[in-house]
């Protein structure tokens, strides 16, 4: 069994503005984030994976604002950073990009049934209500928060949400910090593309969507670990693709790389099934076959893939 790693911390990045942070990041365990109007208004980005851990989400959340929450964002539509919509109030609107909203309909419960483990409680599927293409501005009394959409990078609905007074910006799952991102819902070329519009935001505090704050110097170092590990990925896939090559059998001959060490190396493969997608010219609405992509990440693993949220 791994071993605890450490406890949800409720971190204030800005006046009125936290970050909750669930150490280790590993699959299912995320962060989440807070934001509280002028008017008391409260503004949550994403919930979390078991009714366990939403609810203690929940308790940590009143304890720096008494509302019920106005909007929640959904960064994107894994269960992760959707399970607890279900559990705030129906008056609460649930925020997303109209892929979002697509996506999760079609995924329903399966993440749960995939990434076995977790107790993960009672679930009930609640997608965003409230959808846009592009961007959207909501006001929080004279609080401004801006969702922007990057076009398809870690899946074709993500979302950022940058607070420009702050300087704040809620990344989801286009920044793992100390994992290696997963695309196999999304696209390579995006996700490089995406990489360089988070920085064109010039952030003070990124708040990744697994992994620990970022601030100042830290920001860039892991755009650019993240640009080096996207382009390195392009290559192998490129190589393998043009010699007729598996995803599994460029991934074994690539061996080891000072990628190898970031958690989730397995997600390697499921990239490499995207980038092939890509590369034979198919529509990013097209789907892979999921339960093909995790079984080749399974065996890059060894073995069944823990979750321990």
């Amino acid at each position: 069994m791994k071993p605890s790693v450490g406890q949800p911390e409720l971190v204030e990045v800005a006046p009125g503005v936290h970050a909750y942070i669930q150490p280790d990041g590993s699959w299912m365990i995320n962060n989440t984030g807070v934001v509280v109007g002028s008017d008391d208004s409260l503004l949550l980005v994403d919930t979390t994976s078991t009714e366990t851990r939403n609810r203690a989400l929940f308790a940590s959340v009143a304890s720096v604002c008494s509302s019920d929450p106005r909007y929640v964002i959904n960064t994107h539509h894994h269960g992760d950073h959707t399970y607890g919509n279900w559990l705030v109030p129906s008056s609460t609107s649930i925020v997303g990009h109209e892929a979002c909203r697509e996506e999760l309909l079609a995924a329903g419960l399966i993440a749960s049934q995939v990434l076995t483990g977790p107790d993960y409680g009672h679930l009930e599927v609640r997608p965003p209500s409230l959808t846009y293409t592009s961007s959207l501005t909501l006001h929080l009394g004279t609080r401004v928060v801006e969702l922007h959409h990057p076009g398809p990078a870690h899946t074709r609905g993500d979302s950022v949400v940058w607070l420009p007074a702050e300087r704040v910006l809620f990344t989801g799952d286009l920044v793992f910090a100390g994992g290696q991102p997963f695309l196999a819902e999304g696209s390579i070329n995006g996700y490089l593309s995406s990489l360089e519009f988070l920085r064109s935001f010039g952030a003070s505090v990124v708040v990744p969507g697994h992994g620990p704050l970022l601030r100042g110097d830290e920001i860039n170092r892991v755009l650019d670990d993240l640009v080096a590990y996207t382009t390195y990925l392009s290559e192998l896939a490129s190589s393998g693709h043009a010699v007729g090559k598996t995803p599994m059998e460029v991934v074994r001959e690539a061996g080891e790389s000072r990628f190898s060490a970031w958690q989730e190396s397995e997600r390697l493969v499921g990239n490499l099934h995207r980038a092939y997608h890509e590369l034979d010219g198919k529509p990013l609405s097209e789907r892979l076959e999921l339960p093909r992509v995790w079984m080749d990440m399974m065996e890059l693993h060894g073995g069944p893939i823990a979750c321990h949220a």
